[in-house]
């Protein structure tokens, strides 16, 4: 199979308001893949489905050919456009967290990653900035070694020097045999280091395919090309 992801026919909706609307995609093996779109274009909702933390009303996501389950959660590292670690949480409690939960989880890589920032490991969330607190995320996600890794806003909010940082760790620690969807209106910081782009707009694929291709065909940037078509 060359798809990580396979979304057939997929919709979801919140009460009477659709979010999702007979979205069929498919993401391939291997790649980095930019998830674009503004605030409210249904980034998360999908990103959600294909965690298996929503249900859909209709249609189906595929994880390497499985319906979202326990087994496909297994496949999937995820980082949440919202912080779901509590602040009184020590870092060294946060890495025994992972370690216990997560077969996968490479403890003595994340151990590495988070001295070689100079973080104190007794040092408690709380007390962190907000920069701080998403390298430490980051860091947490990109130290297990699995199929798909998915990145909801990761640089979103911080300032340039972290979303530096992000960027050089998230290229740094990728296999080339993992899928990497990272999700972002902040198109110019990482449009160099994408394969491919999904543009998404009120619950609909608008464009998907190679980032070299659109740039020869379009004859502009993803950066122009995405405040072209939504308008900022």
């Amino acid at each position: 199979m060359s798809n990580i992801v396979e979304i057939k026919n997929l919709s979801k909706s919140y009460g009477k308001k659709e979010i999702i609307t007979n979205m069929n995609l498919d993401i391939p093996k291997g790649k980095i893949v930019g998830l674009l779109g503004p605030n409210g274009s249904g980034k998360s909702t999908m990103i959600k489905l294909i965690n298996g933390l929503l249900n859909p009303n209709s249609g189906e996501v595929l994880i390497n050919g499985l319906n979202p389950c326990v087994e496909t959660k297994n496949m999937i590292s995820y980082l949440p456009e919202r912080t779901y670690l509590n602040d009184w949480m020590k870092v060294i409690d946060i890495l025994g967290f992972f370690d216990d939960f997560y077969e996968d989880f490479d403890l003595e890589k994340a151990k590495e990653m988070i001295k070689s920032l100079d973080i104190n490991i007794n040092e408690k969330l709380k007390t962190m900035s907000k920069g701080t607190k998403e390298k430490v995320q980051l860091i947490l996600v990109m130290c297990r070694k699995t199929n798909l890794y998915i990145l909801d806003e990761p640089i979103g909010g911080v300032d340039p020097a972290a979303r530096t940082y992000i960027l050089k760790t998230i290229i740094k620690n990728y296999s080339e045999d993992s899928t990497l969807l990272i999700a972002t209106h902040l198109i110019s910081e990482i449009e160099n280091i994408c394969d491919e782009v999904i543009f998404i707009s009120k619950g609909n694929i608008v464009l998907q395919g190679d980032v070299d291709e659109i740039r020869q065909e379009k004859g502009k940037s993803i950066d122009a090309l995405f405040r072209e078509e939504f308008k900022c």
